[in-house]
């Protein structure tokens, strides 16, 4: 009998008593629902390939839930059990078939692959297939067993502690990742969870929470997950208009930088609108705005808005610009002028393409004089990298930068779950990039050339701003990683 007849033997037979074995060892099964809940937003349409009785997807409460399995007596009863879900008796590696009903329903948001991959015959042929369910949001999450545990999984499963199992294949997190390159998919976000898979009262719960996810203890945890997108080396426009864009410049106490920002701003995409939200200024940057706008009729692919805030600080400013912006993708360049406008046009290629959905400017790749960014500034920018970095779950080296630019769907979904985070961030940038990350977009940086200003003087108040950071690398430990 070959491999796959043995897989698919073993479940037919084990179907009937699956849910007492998932009920016996709920507190592993409860924490795979708590990391799914985590990542997927409620209300998505979600696949999962080898479904079982059907639990986990309707954890996720989707707005469309659709399961298969290559098992009957397994999807019979998930129907049973989640009749307002979707099951389908279909082979994985076969979803290309003609008249497919999961043909019909895509494509999906979430494709989940939980602990499936163990399974499968031909793991390269079901991640394949799975391209045609994709649109270019479409995220997998992949969820497998640390090849670490094989030993003592075994020991479980001889003591009675674990369901019987079949022969599986064991995949280390470098396999995956190959797999997933080789299926053209592109890996955002990788992590390790889940170290006591028994629950002993308050030490498990400790130790899972706080523990396991902490440098070097991490790789010894039972749960590796990766969340992967499809790979979409060139975002083919054909024969529709490129991309508008909407440059969103927080200006207060910057008149000297105004004119130049529009001179020296590149044409970007099929039509530039600039959006300055003035500040509270102490100088006459409101004259100024006004003075660039009168002069803008020259350039017909450029139109200029201006607002003045009511509210009080760069987030705030953001916030309303994008509230005001009408553009495809939204940009934000400092009134500061210390990121040259002219870089733009970077991070409007690196979006476009689709080698990343969140472009997020770096200011420590190329040197920069100690004017532009004093020595212990450079610290402390590096310092918050490294920390930010590992509670966001995706290498950045410059999280203050405060170039960042997105698309305005994307933004209008990070907006929708603002809720999750609450108002914390009085600069902005985190209030974007904790969302992107909890949406598990793909965070990208573009270097840029760091100057230093030639007007006016920095609005920074560097050590109340560095607590204030202090304090947003606690919040963001406890919303993202230490859940």
């Amino acid at each position: 009998m070959d491999f796959k007849s043995q897989v698919h033997q073993h479940f037919e037979q084990i179907a009937p008593v699956l849910d007492q074995w998932n009920q016996r060892n709920r507190y592993y099964y409860r924490d795979l629902e708590r990391l799914h809940q985590f990542l997927i937003p409620p209300n998505s349409r979600v696949l999962e390939i080898g479904c079982g009785t059907g639990d986990l997807l309707a954890a996720v409460t989707p707005n469309l839930g659709v399961g298969i399995d290559f098992s009957a007596a397994m999807v019979a009863i998930a129907h049973r059990k989640h009749p307002h879900l979707q099951f389908h008796c279909l082979d994985a590696e076969q979803i290309s078939a003609i008249d497919n009903p999961v043909l019909e329903a895509a494509p999906f948001d979430y494709i989940l692959l939980a602990g499936v991959l163990g399974y499968l015959s031909d793991i390269q042929t079901v991640l394949d297939q799975l391209h045609q369910l994709c649109h270019p949001k479409t995220r997998l999450i992949l969820t497998f067993h640390n090849y670490l545990w094989e030993p003592l999984l075994h020991l479980a499963e001889r003591l009675g502690q674990r369901r019987p199992q079949p022969q599986q294949n064991w995949l280390s997190m470098a396999d995956v990742m190959n797999l997933l390159a080789i299926t053209d998919y592109v890996p955002i976000k990788q992590g390790r969870r889940f170290l006591l898979p028994k629950r002993i009262p308050l030490v498990a719960d400790w130790i899972n929470r706080y523990l396991a996810p902490l440098p070097g203890i991490t790789h010894l945890c039972l749960t590796n997950y990766v969340v992967a997108r499809p790979h979409y080396a060139s975002l083919s426009l054909g024969d529709r208009p490129a991309p508008t864009c909407s440059v969103i410049i927080p200006a207060r106490n910057e008149a000297g930088n105004i004119a130049g920002a529009i001179e020296r701003l590149p044409r970007l995409g099929s039509h530039t609108e600039v959006i300055f939200v003035e500040g509270h200024s102490r100088d006459n940057t409101w004259e100024a705005i006004q003075q660039v706008m009168q002069q803008a009729s020259d350039r017909p692919h450029l139109t200029i808005k201006a607002w003045q805030q009511t509210g009080n600080g760069k987030a705030d400013a953001v916030r309303l610009g994008f509230a005001q912006a009408t553009g495809d993708i939204l940009m934000i360049l400092d009134a500061d002028l210390t990121v040259p406008p002219e870089e733009l046009s970077h991070f409007y290629d690196v979006i476009v393409s689709g080698r990343g959905e969140f472009i997020n400017g770096s200011r420590l790749v190329y040197p920069r004089s100690a004017q532009a960014m004093p020595w212990l500034n450079t610290l402390a920018n590096k310092f918050f990298a490294s920390v930010f970095s590992f509670l966001l779950g995706q290498r950045l080296k410059d999280t203050l930068c405060g170039t960042k630019v997105l698309w305005r769907s994307d933004y209008e979904r990070i907006a929708a779950g603002r809720a999750y985070f609450g108002e914390f961030d009085p600069f902005g940038d985190f209030d974007l990039l904790f969302g992107a990350t909890k949406l598990n977009l793909h965070i990208v940086e573009v270097p840029v050339r760091y100057q230093p200003r030639s007007y006016g003087q920095s609005n920074i108040a560097h050590v109340r701003e560095g607590l204030v950071l202090l304090r947003m690398c606690g919040y963001a430990s406890r919303k993202l990683k230490f859940i």
